[in-house]
């Protein structure tokens, strides 16, 4: 099972940035060329001192990246929009990473180790992820905030940071002093060197959720490309052997095909995955001609319940073993 999960979805890349925009769609200031009246742009941010590599890593595949942290919970959601049209992006991997309560990160310092606060998903056929976390704490020098990346291809992905509204934000932690016992956040944005260069279209607001006595927040990204329109060393490898096709319908209810296109004879190996970075089914087809193929899928049949999932496809021949994943949505 661990070779399994090293193996799913190994996607690398780094470069640029993005970040939240309330009202109009944002890129970054990487990113010059095809700017429209729709989109906003706005300054690149660092990763700063505490990334981590999660490229490689399917354990990180995951929505809720609480573990054992406690704190108020916020569900995040991301929407991953292309500058060329400014239309939303599918199969987009976006991780995000930041501090617990205290101010503390996984994997550093006193929490060598532990991997709290970490985890990536795939956005769905609406260019959008979830997760779900805690309001993070802070530390001297520093904003309240989350840090994101945005994998479009392993040549290229977009790389930023998210704060909250002020006074949203220190209600909250002088709401809860049990949990955030260093009281509210004396530091401002435009106290912060990472924010220096303006901050307007990164604020997030925070919204009560009834049903989880937490908050909602909303974060909505605009990177290079048209879809995914980035190419790698990865993708060159894989287009040498095969080309995974987006699943249709999509969004789907009951069935969907995924097609795919084998320039050699060779073996396949489809798997659906659920956000959770479990895998939930095996279908394979052995002996199969070059050419164009597809492979029904009813995630009903399996005992499989509705909802975003992940398929990959191996493909195994004379030259190797190569994989591409794509994100399915089924109507609820």
């Amino acid at each position: 099972m661990k070779s399994n999960r090293r193996n799913f979805l190994r996607l690398t890349g780094l470069a640029g940035a993005a970040t939240l925009i309330p009202f109009k769609k944002a890129i970054t200031s990487d990113v010059i060329t095809g700017i429209t009246d729709e989109c906003v742009l706005i300054p690149a941010e660092t990763a700063g001192p505490f990334p981590l590599d999660l490229s490689d890593n399917s354990f990180f595949f995951r929505q809720d990246v609480r573990e054992d942290r406690t704190g108020v919970q916020i569900n995040l959601k991301m929407k991953i929009i292309g500058i060329d049209n400014c239309e939303p992006m599918q199969n987009v991997r976006v991780h995000i990473w930041h501090c617990d309560k205290d101010g503390k990160y996984s994997g550093y310092q006193g929490e060598a180790g532990l991997t709290y606060m970490r985890g990536w998903q795939m956005t769905d056929a609406n260019g959008e992820v979830e997760f779900i976390t805690i309001l993070p704490g802070w530390y001297p020098g520093r904003v309240c905030h989350i840090h994101f990346q945005v994998y479009v291809s392993s040549m290229y992905a977009a790389i930023s940071q998210l704060t909250f509204d002020v006074e949203a934000k220190n209600n909250i932690y002088a709401m809860n002093p049990s949990i955030y016992t260093k009281g509210i956040d004396p530091v401002l944005p435009s106290q912060d060197g990472v924010f220096a260069d303006g901050y307007a279209y990164q604020i997030a607001g925070l919204t009560p959720n009834e049903s989880t006595g937490g908050y909602d927040s909303y974060l909505e990204v605009t990177v290079q490309g048209n879809g995914t329109t980035g190419i790698g060393y990865i993708e060159k490898q894989n287009a040498k052997q095969f080309s995974l096709g987006q699943n249709f319908p999509n969004p789907f209810t009951d069935e969907t095909t995924v097609p795919f296109l084998l320039r050699y004879p060779s073996d396949v190996r489809l798997e659906l995955w659920n956000l959770k970075g479990q895998k939930l089914t095996v279908i394979e087809r052995n002996g199969l001609p070059a050419g164009d193929h597809s492979i029904a899928v009813n995630p009903g049949s399996f005992g499989i319940s509705t909802g975003n999932l992940v398929y990959q496809l191996e493909v195994r021949n004379a030259s190797g073993t190569y994989r591409d994943s794509k994100m399915m949505t089924e109507r609820r």
